[in-house]
């Protein structure tokens, strides 16, 4: 079943229509989704497909070699090419005759199997490129690789490319269209779980409810997941301890990289460059208070739900989910899905907000948005906004987010006034969110004042 990436197939045919050359970057973290995109693009058109394995040249060249006279007669064949190049330069023949798309997928693999690779693709791009109508997908999961060697100024291929797409994994509303049978909050649930990388978003059932769910990944010690974190940093970096370490640390509370590099027991500028990475992958994320650039005030987080669930919960029932009990390990993680579910919330909050602002309907036309933290000089102590979104100078948006049983009351809406008025924007709106509505005197305080806008989470599935 293939879902969503319009906007990516989009773009992919557009560049088939040019029907001259084109040169495709796609990346992405691993389970993402890249393969199947690229198989969906191809599935009706005139393509060589191969995916590069972490072996040796000759091995590569053996199965390029197979992929591209499979192509050419149907027929699977032990005959090779003498040279990559060889192979690359048929195919860049073939194409001045006719439309064809050559997808290397796992790219890295191969192009550290036969280190002159990148630089006979140049090559040949040179050569051809006014001549060849072929469309050159390179596709790579190691997200360090295809940034350095790849897209990087230095590296022999920049320049190249007529186009690059970074695949991230699928925001709320895509992720609901995977599933047909979990409730509206479940739903909620399962994408605060696992977020939405595809290939985890398989592994859960809408049959079964959020309990039976989380039993069957990640407390069962033999299902894909419950490895998955691990197995993905040993992918992508050379230490997984430190990495795990870190993510540890600020799944843990340490949000300040001096707290993390403290509990880690690193110095700081060694955690500095491993937080980088991390960064760049998706798994955290860097924050400031909107508005603010001083790096001082940053903070780090879990950017990754099922980073954020694994780390949250896992490792410290892990003794018991080893002994099997998962029963009595879903007792312990369940009083704290709430309260967990809060910042998940918040994230579906500011992607629905988006879409309005997209779609020319929200009352702040901004260009971006964040959260907010801060000292209240007048009253003398800490204050945060969960949404913060600028306009211009004059005008903003203030929001608040409440993932809880009871309705949100009066006081919510008043709170948030309040604190908007730490700001000089002379112009103000307001959103309240709740995942179970809002009691009469809000409902009628915001009618009152009438630049606030009240927002179920049902509002928000619509």
């Amino acid at each position: 079943m293939f879902i969503g990436r319009e906007r990516e197939l989009a773009t992919l045919n557009k560049l088939y229509a040019s029907d001259k050359f084109e040169f495709v970057v796609i990346y992405g973290r691993r389970r993402v989704g890249k393969t199947a995109l690229i198989t969906q693009f191809i599935e009706d058109k005139n393509a060589i497909y191969f995916m590069g394995v972490e072996s040796n040249a000759k091995q590569n060249l053996e199965n390029f070699s197979k992929s591209i006279i499979g192509y050419q007669t149907g027929i699977d064949t032990d005959t090779s090419f003498m040279s990559f190049q060889a192979a690359l330069e048929h195919v860049f023949k073939l194409s001045e005759k006719e439309r064809i798309i050559l997808a290397i997928d796992e790219y890295p693999y191969v192009a550290r199997s036969s280190k002159s690779l990148a630089s006979t693709i140049q090559l040949l791009i040179d050569r051809y490129k006014d001549t060849s109508k072929l469309m050159l997908i390179l596709c790579g999961s190691s997200m360090s690789y295809m940034e350095d060697h790849v897209l990087a100024y230095k590296a022999p291929l920049y320049g190249r490319r007529t186009a690059q797409l970074k695949i991230v994994p699928f925001d709320f509303d895509e992720t609901c269209r995977y599933f047909q049978n979990f409730s509206d909050e479940d739903k909620a649930l399962i994408y605060g779980i696992v977020g939405g990388t595809p290939q985890y978003l398989f592994q859960m059932d809408d049959r079964l409810s959020i309990e039976e769910n989380i039993k069957n990944t990640f407390l069962n010690p033999t299902s894909a997941l419950f490895e998955e974190t691990e197995n993905l940093l040993k992918q992508e970096v050379r230490e997984p301890a430190l990495y795990n370490a870190i993510i540890s640390a600020i799944a843990t509370g340490a949000s300040r990289l001096s707290e993390i590099s403290s509990k880690v027991g690193e110095d700081t500028n060694v955690c500095s460059a491993y937080v980088k990475n991390l960064v760049s992958l998706g798994i955290i994320q860097k924050e400031t208070p909107y508005g603010e650039k001083a790096s001082r005030k940053a903070i780090y987080s879990i950017e990754d739900n099922m980073f954020r669930f694994w780390y949250r919960f896992v490792p410290e029932n892990n003794s018991i989910i080893a002994r099997g009990a998962a029963d009595l390990a879903y007792k312990r993680i369940e009083p704290h899905l709430s309260d967990y579910m809060g910042k998940v919330f918040e994230e579906i909050c500011k992607q629905y907000l988006w879409k309005l602002m997209l779609a020319g309907k929200c009352p702040v036309n901004f260009s971006s948005l964040g959260r907010w933290w801060g000292n209240n000089p007048i009253e003398k102590k800490q204050e945060e906004i969960d949404i913060l979104a600028q306009q211009d100078k004059n005008t903003a948006l203030f929001g608040e987010c409440k993932w809880t049983n009871e309705k949100v009351d009066l006081g919510v809406l008043e709170s948030l006034i309040r604190r908007s008025k730490l700001f000089p924007y002379k112009k103000a709106h307001f959103y309240l969110f709740a995942k179970s509505g809002f009691t009469k005197r809000c409902m009628d305080k915001a009618a009152e004042i009438g630049n606030v806008t009240l927002v179920t989470y049902k509002d928000i599935l619509q």
